[in-house]
């Protein structure tokens, strides 16, 4: 007999169940009234016809086919056993407790939340006492982001924070057990119907889950009927803004950090004739000399570039430049990409290049930062004031370089820097001087 436990709360489709579980599992029809595929509401289209006459759909295919002639199944969801699951001995701020007690009366409120704090607020630590709460009473809980590197690293701090069992779900990750808390990226909710008491969404700003009707759909179906979904983000969205002004979404904004300093501000600095020199296998001596006088202070250097052939090109190029510093490059192509952010953040790498893809969901204390190209159209204002947020973030140094290098300022520049020091004034950093990086 099959042992049905990580059955529990998932869905299937007819194929990946045998007759015999097939019979004890519950049914959905596949196709919406709106003829659009249940698990993740994308239209049946008639070009997708089986010889049958059936039509299936193709977005979702790599998880199964859904057929509009055969049912969806799934088995309902099961309590966990009570328990105390919460390892963590640290306190939170005044202003970190006050988002903590209001997430946790907004859950008793079944009310849909946006935590919309800056970066380096402690988010994840904020959501501790709420997520203890619903596995303490029996209830499930998934922690979901867009993005892989985010999953592993809260992976890594709940293991650390959490006694109870974790499950990390992503495309190459080991195959699913049932847990009270499962760690997923949000692609991985389509497997899941009606399985959360509570599903908090982290990077609610990232692609691929924003503006994605099919990820919408999954976390949808993923939370129980009486459950409550939450937002987490340092950059709303459009959509979410919508949600708030209309009142079906709640939300509780904290601008200040949790170390009590302000945000540091980019400075903006002139640079040209950077691809140009580029392509001539050459950097501009103004960004060599500005490299060559952060690594006199000894603190990691992170230098983000737009594209992975500019970044790999600039890389090679700083590899003869600084031989004894110890070069990395990563971007969503790099197969080695957690071990050599790792590397970085022991030291054993001193300057890291990289794409978007460390623009969020990562922590290097002290580090400094230079975005080269920071007018180039792939920057929006939201990853500009992400990539900004990776500076600062410790106690240890609350400030640090953080330079935005251009040729002719645009829109999401002026809009990244105003914001941040809007964030900074809100949290009452009415004027905030200018702190030198110490060595």
């Amino acid at each position: 007999m099959t042992d049905m436990t990580n059955y529990y709360g998932r869905l299937f489709t007819h194929h990946q169940l045998t007759e015999t579980e097939r019979l004890q599992a519950k049914t959905i029809p596949s196709q919406t009234p709106h003829y659009t595929c249940f698990r993740c509401a994308t239209l049946f289209e008639e070009k997708h016809c089986l010889p049958n006459g059936a039509l299936y759909c193709r977005e979702c295919i790599l998880l199964g086919r859904v057929r509009t002639d055969e049912d969806l199944y799934y088995f309902p969801q099961q309590p966990f056993p009570s328990q105390r699951s919460l390892k963590w001995e640290g306190e939170l701020t005044t202003w970190q407790q006050e988002i903590s007690d209001g997430l946790r009366q907004n859950f008793k409120e079944r009310k849909a939340t946006l935590v919309h704090a800056v970066t380096g607020a402690g988010k994840t630590e904020m959501i501790y006492q709420l997520v203890a709460d619903v596995i303490d009473g029996g209830g499930a809980v998934c922690l979901a982001s867009p993005r892989i590197d985010v999953c592993i690293e809260l992976y890594k701090r709940l293991q650390k924070d959490f006694a109870c069992p974790i499950s990390l779900l992503h495309g190459t990750s080991e195959p699913y057990f049932r847990t009270p808390l499962v760690i997923a990226t949000t692609h991985q909710l389509l497997k899941f119907y009606r399985a959360f008491d509570l599903i908090l969404i982290d990077e609610v700003d990232a692609f691929p889950y924003v503006d994605n009707p099919m990820l919408y759909r999954a976390v949808e179906n993923a939370v129980k009927a009486d459950g409550v979904i939450m937002f987490l983000t340092a950059t709303s969205t459009d959509e979410l803004e919508k949600k708030v002004q209309s009142g079906t979404l709640h939300r509780l904004r904290l601008p200040r950090r949790f170390h009590g300093n302000p945000l540091v501000v980019p400075q903006k600095t002139w640079l040209s004739q950077f691809e140009a020199q580029l392509k001539k296998k050459k950097i501009t001596p103004k960004l060599l000399s500005k490299i060559a006088e952060q690594r006199k202070t000894g603190y990691p250097l992170l230098i983000f570039l737009p594209e992975i052939r500019m970044g790999q090109s600039f890389a090679q190029l700083l590899e003869k430049d600084f031989q004894d510093q110890g070069i990395g490059f990563v971007s969503s192509q790099t197969d080695n990409r957690l071990e050599i952010v790792e590397q970085f953040r022991r030291r054993e790498i001193g300057i890291l290049v990289t794409t978007t893809i460390l623009e969020r969901g990562v922590t290097f204390p002290c580090v400094d930062v230079f975005v080269v190209q920071a007018n180039h159209a792939l920057y929006t204002s939201s990853s500009l004031i992400q990539i900004a947020g990776r500076v600062g973030r410790s106690m240890e140094r609350p400030t640090g370089d953080l330079l935005f290098f251009h040729d002719g300022s645009n829109r999401a520049i002026e809009k990244a820097i105003r914001e941040i020091r809007l964030m900074n004034k809100e949290a009452g950093y009415d004027s905030v001087p200018t702190v030198p990086a110490s060595s």
